[in-house]
């Protein structure tokens, strides 16, 4: 009787170590995004780590694990299954150049709903623990949007004071003179052939496809203009 009592707490005890075992590998079984196939490297500075995301129809990513605060930027239309760790799957659907934020620590799988190939931007924000800890300083303006002759800037939100707008230009129009203290990160949306007059400087032209993105630095005024033949989108990221 005592050598069966002994085998049935042995039992047990493997047991419970062996469902202690399962757990652990479960809770562990997520990637660092650096190590998930369907992002891919664009840019990496001291502020931003930027990925360009791309899922074919019918496929999805590993489980990646989200360190950082995030900006993501849709490239067309999607419809995403967004399954996050330890909550039930939803729906993720996004225009063409619609652009969210996502706070970090969570790891998620992004399950491709469409016919088309889903694409997006990430730009993690690496300084966003400071920014928790010690708020930024403000913007004169964080939220608000601009009409000029030809186009739209609509600044859309601050997030760990970094401030994000969407710009949309018609061919031929012009953004007003204005100054860029800190500097910026641009996101194409669409193909854009732009033209960047700075005060003191020739023109400068610039040609990006959509997903390409450019790390701008500060301190300079200039007007920029639509040189191409069709309405030209694109995200901004401004840094003090």
């Amino acid at each position: 009787m005592l050598e069966f009592r002994l085998m049935k707490s042995r039992l047990l005890v493997s047991a419970l170590v062996l469902a202690a075992i399962a757990l652990a590998a479960q809770s562990t079984n997520d990637v660092e995004i650096t190590a998930e196939p369907h992002h891919h490297l664009l840019l990496e500075n001291q502020q931003v780590r930027v990925w360009l995301a791309e899922v074919a129809p019918n496929d999805a990513t590993l489980m990646h694990r989200h360190n950082h605060d995030y900006v993501f930027v849709s490239l067309g239309d999607t419809n995403v299954q967004n399954e996050v760790e330890g909550k039930a799957p939803a729906i993720l659907k996004m225009q063409d150049g619609e652009t969210r934020f996502a706070p970090g620590g969570f790891a998620h799988i992004a399950r491709n709903q469409a016919s088309t190939p889903f694409r997006a931007i990430a730009v993690e924000l690496m300084q966003d623990e400071a920014a928790h800890k010690t708020p930024p300083p403000k913007w004169d303006e964080d939220r608000g949007l601009h009409v000029f002759t030809g186009g739209t800037q609509d600044i859309i939100f601050v997030k760990d004071g970094v401030r994000v707008a969407e710009t949309e230009l018609q061919p031929g129009a012009t953004i007003p003179s204005h100054h860029h203290t800190g500097p910026h990160l641009l996101v194409a949306v669409s193909d854009l052939e732009i033209r960047s007059d700075v005060e003191g400087k020739g023109p400068m032209p610039g040609h990006f496809k959509s997903g390409e993105v450019k790390w701008l630095p500060g301190g300079y005024t200039h007007t920029l203009t639509n040189t191409g033949k069709q309405e030209a989108k694109f995200v901004t990221l401004e840094f003090h």
